[in-house]
């Protein structure tokens, strides 16, 4: 028989039904306005719980039924039928409510560290001009980081021969910082005329960004036996010292083909301890593309397609023009912008900065 207290949860599950509905139907109107990933998984969450939240409805209907035959059945073959359904409804209500209870710790447990977040940034279509501008972008957060009160922690850099970067990977951390980077993701593309440009020229060039979030306890769970881990000495800048040492490290998770490579710090141990940082970010941000993917399927046909638009912001050098493409705002102060004040693009769109 279900105690007292179960039969409060249960009863306060089921009104919570319709004010969770409610709560989809506001999600998918502001969706149908603008693709927010973040509003996918909660959306996703919401749902799920309403499911539970109805089976449970559903079988505390089933349980006033046998009830109902209980109080007023006389035949004892029928009254034991009914007594053994009820122990069987209450026996998965009784599961049921561990089941949320579980699932409700849980999330409660898994808090977002929205003070830290990995950013990835990665030259595209465009040669060493590509390069040299994923080098200027990482320029501008550093400078924009700075100006927040922001740390940037190195985890791995691939230079071009013109000392621009190919791939660099790095921590970010500050109040608030994963809310605001989170926006910055997608392609960046500049028109200028690139320094290997002999005729004067005009070239487009892209880099992608990519920032993953960093939840507190990430609930991927990493086998030893999926990682195959070698170490290496450390090339590039960094002294003397670093070069010494085998204090590089590289990470293969084997089911997925990830590799991750750090070699910033000088001790092995602090790299191996970045590396497995970042990969546990990429898994977390896999199963979470998982989630979104899924839940993109089953809507696309009410809002269309959601993807995010390849381009992101265009940085025209000879304008001295800066557009966000996703904002739909548009600047003629690039050299700001690219030396840190950033926030001059999100001023704008609110309606407080100046074009």
């Amino acid at each position: 028989m279900l105690n007292p207290e179960s039969l409060q949860k249960i009863k306060s599950f089921i009104q919570k039904i319709d004010e969770l509905k409610n709560e989809i139907s506001q999600i998918d109107e502001k969706l149908s306005q603008e693709f927010d990933a973040s509003l996918l998984e909660k959306r996703g969450k919401i749902e799920e719980k309403v499911a539970k939240f109805e089976q449970i409805k559903k079988l505390v209907n089933d349980l006033q039924e046998v009830e109902d035959i209980i109080s007023s059945e006389s035949d004892p073959e029928i009254l034991t039928l009914a007594l053994e359904e009820k122990k069987s409804i209450e026996k998965n209500l009784e599961k049921l409510l561990g089941e949320i209870e579980k699932e409700e710790e849980e999330e409660s447990g898994r808090k977002v560290k929205k003070n830290t977040c990995i950013v990835e940034i990665r030259a595209g279509v465009g040669g060493e001009e590509a390069a040299l501008f994923a080098a200027d972008l990482f320029r501008m957060y550093s400078k924009f980081a700075e100006k927040m009160g922001w740390k940037i922690k190195l985890i791995y850099e691939r230079k071009s021969d013109l000392g621009g970067i190919k791939e660099i990977s790095f921590i970010m951390e500050g109040k608030n910082v994963y809310d605001f980077m989170i926006n910055e993701a997608g392609v960046h593309r500049v028109q200028r005329v690139p320094i290997t440009e002999a005729s004067g020229r005009i070239h487009t060039s892209t880099a992608a960004v990519a920032v993953l979030e960093e939840p507190e306890d990430i609930d991927i769970k990493i086998d030893p036996k999926d990682l195959e881990i070698e170490t290496f000495r450390a090339s590039g800048p960094g002294g003397q010292h670093v070069n010494k040492t085998d204090s590089a490290v590289r990470v293969k998770h084997i089911p997925t083909g990830i590799v991750i490579v750090c070699q910033d710090e000088r001790s092995q141990h602090m790299n191996r301890e970045k590396a497995l940082r970042l990969l546990k970010a990429r898994l977390f941000q896999m199963e979470k593309e998982k989630l979104e993917k899924g839940i993109l399927e089953k809507r696309k046909q009410q809002i269309g397609s959601a993807e995010r638009s390849e381009k992101l912001r265009t940085y025209n050098f000879m304008q001295n023009r800066v557009t966000d493409h996703r904002l739909g705002v548009t600047l003629y102060r690039l050299e700001d912008v690219l030396d840190g004040d950033l926030d001059l693009i999100y001023k704008s769109h609110q309606g407080n900065g100046d074009n």
